[in-house]
């Protein structure tokens, strides 16, 4: 057995594809080929029951006899065992609705065939060593009227995102012409502008309709959380923040961005 490398099932129907990726991959990582859906959940059933570290990652093809990918994507994401798993499309569908659809049901990223050394690494790495990888990194706004919470936001998410911090929340507007933030983290409540009162500002933008946003509160009662909900919010955090909480948040509202970056690309190409 390989140790310290990541551990990748790859699931694709063509035999050929299988090893063929497994050879470009085994240098890297320890790789797990099946042939099917079911031989997929053989394996991950194996880690179980020998209680041991399920795999970091899974590559799954859309187009199967046996159980199609999204079927496959669906019960997966609805099994606690392997719901946290995150789940890389392979597919040679690239239309925009494939791949909305994938993001729906889950996926954390969809690479496209034919595909080079490159883009293939980039995908896998960017899902397990995010923190290492050369890609883009997502774009985090957060603002809060006090530098100690930015500090600390900074603090936990600076390895991973590209995290830009604002103190005075009437500038949110103007700041947005200069950036595009994939995620906002906004306190519900500051002067002049509460996180509330930024909702509709940050919504008036086409390119911010469907931006999550995360707010925090130190009210964590029922009613105000509630409320923040109704109000827009895509999550929560109560203060004081957890570090595994604010990280395990926001890679949650940040699941898709990879995939409607591609998508937005497509549709203006």
């Amino acid at each position: 057995m390989i140790i310290n490398r990541k551990s990748i099932i790859y699931v694709d129907d063509i035999h050929f594809s299988l090893v063929t990726l497994k050879d470009r991959l085994k240098e890297k990582y320890e790789l797990f080929l099946a042939q099917s859906v079911d031989e997929m959940f053989d394996i991950l059933e194996n880690y179980v029951d020998k209680r041991t570290a399920l795999p970091d990652l899974i590559l799954l093809d859309l187009n199967m006899p046996d159980v199609d990918g999204f079927t496959a994507l669906e019960r997966l994401k609805n099994e606690y065992l392997y719901c946290d798993i995150p789940i890389v499309i392979i597919s040679s569908k690239s239309d925009t609705g494939t791949m909305r659809k994938a993001i729906e049901y889950g996926a954390a990223d969809y690479i496209t065939k034919p595909f080079s050394d490159s883009e293939l690494f980039e995908g896998i790495d960017y899902q397990l060593y995010p923190e290492e990888c050369s890609r883009e990194r997502p774009i985090v706004l957060a603002v809060d009227d006090n530098p100690s919470i930015l500090k600390a936001v900074k603090h936990i998410l600076g390895n991973r995102y590209l995290v830009y911090l604002l103190q005075e929340s009437q500038k949110v507007k103007e700041f947005l012409k200069r950036i595009t933030p994939d995620v906002f983290i906004l306190d519900c409540n500051m002067p002049v502008l509460s996180g509330y009162e930024l909702v509709p500002i940050i919504r008036e933008s086409a390119s911010h309709r469907e931006t999550p946003i995360i707010y925090l509160t130190s009210d964590g009662t029922i009613d105000n959380l509630s409320a923040a909900v109704a109000s827009g919010a895509s999550s929560f955090i109560v203060k004081p923040i957890d570090e595994l909480v604010l990280l395990e948040k926001v890679s949650a509202q940040l699941k898709g961005f990879l995939i409607h970056r591609k998508i937005k690309k497509l549709e203006d190409y």
